[in-house]
């Protein structure tokens, strides 16, 4: 007689992250989002291979959606690219766009450090809210 064992094993509930983005002074342009695990990349993902990128047209309530991610810890930066030239445009290194960071860090002198914007992405659905903030 042969023995039957039966169970069942647990899957890992897929990874997702809901980005919430508000404070948009306008409905101009695109918001490019960078969402990365690379600290020496954050906040620019172009060293980053392995980046999440994204662009989608300035709404009201921007709401973007990532899904299939790694568990671990991420970091996201926003620019609210208002004349869609794909790049975050300045005054004396000061920035005339909005940008964003995920955990709405303080902004003193130039962008956060990735420890100041890490968050943990667990199994299941995560969701951050970023407020974009402008200088000018």
């Amino acid at each position: 007689m042969g023995l039957l064992l039966t169970g069942t094993v647990a899957a890992a509930e897929p990874s997702s992250l809901d980005l919430k983005i508000s404070g948009l002074r306008n409905l101009k342009g695109n918001v490019h989002i960078c969402l990365t695990t690379n600290a020496r990349a954050f906040p620019n993902c172009e060293r980053d291979p392995q980046a999440r990128k994204m662009t989608v047209p300035a709404t009201k309530a921007a709401a973007v959606h990532f899904a299939d991610l790694v568990p671990g810890i991420y970091a996201i930066a926003l620019i609210h690219d208002e004349n869609a030239n794909g790049k975050l445009d300045t005054a004396l290194m000061i920035p005339r766009e909005g940008f964003g960071f995920s955990n709405n860090p303080a902004i003193v002198f130039g962008p956060p450090k990735f420890a100041a914007a890490r968050f943990t992405v667990e199994n299941g659905e995560t969701t951050q809210s970023i407020k974009m903030k402008y200088m000018f």
